[in-house]
């Protein structure tokens, strides 16, 4: 991708996450990821356009992770964009700053929107979780790479595998956090458990590339 598909501008990693509450819907149905996924990038694209008072094309690559820390069940997103995009002629508009606390406004009610709008939820129940103070969904970028050579790295983190194992004593040792230093010794069954609610249904895309990369 470093080579043939990024362009030579700054990047920034966008991480899109949803409450604890929803994400049984995309345990059970993977191909709603998919969707949350197109409902991240339009409200990426919107927010551009807003701020640059044109319609743009953002370059995106987006990356569907489905487990936290422990490997437990956390469907979120991760997107290596560019900062800002290109528009009807061709020019490029630089975004350099994007407001957290915004997008993550508007990505909760397009999600919740959908969700309610396949009857996964109510519309009550929607409107309830958006007059929370702490509504679950979040919008994190401040990590940016002003190079190819940095935008690789943080795609190389974006597409980071789900583990490596460490055997002892009949156990499976987990290590996660900061450095490894936090460790966790599980059962086999435990483990099979948990690794294998990640894996993809047949024929899903986990990795999409949207506009102008």
């Amino acid at each position: 991708m470093r080579e043939t598909l990024l362009l030579d501008v700054p990047h920034r990693q966008v991480v899109f996450t949803i409450p604890k509450m929803l994400r049984i819907f995309f345990r059970y149905n993977r191909r709603l990821l998919g969707e949350l996924c197109r409902l991240a990038l339009r409200c990426l694209t919107r927010y551009f356009e807003v701020l640059a008072d044109s319609a743009l094309v953002p370059g995106v690559i987006a990356v569907i992770q489905t487990f936290g820390n422990r490997i437990n069940l956390h469907p979120h997103l991760h997107f290596l964009v560019t900062e800002g995009g290109v528009d009807e002629a061709g020019i490029f508009h630089k975004i350099l700053r994007i407001d957290d606390s915004r997008l993550t406004e508007l990505f909760g009610r397009e999600v919740l929107a959908d969700l309610a709008g396949r009857e996964l939820l109510s519309p009550e129940w929607a409107a309830r979780i958006l007059s929370w103070r702490h509504t679950g969904f979040s919008v994190h970028s401040l990590v940016r790479a002003k190079t190819k050579l940095e935008a690789e790295r943080v795609g190389k983190y974006m597409r980071r595998p789900l583990l490596s194992l460490d055997e002892r004593e009949g156990k499976v040792c987990y290590r996660y956090g900061k450095k490894g230093g936090e460790v966790e010794r599980m059962d086999y069954l435990e483990f099979i458990a948990r690794t294998t609610s990640h894996i993809p249904d047949k024929g899903q895309v986990t990795v999409r590339y949207y506009g102008l990369c």
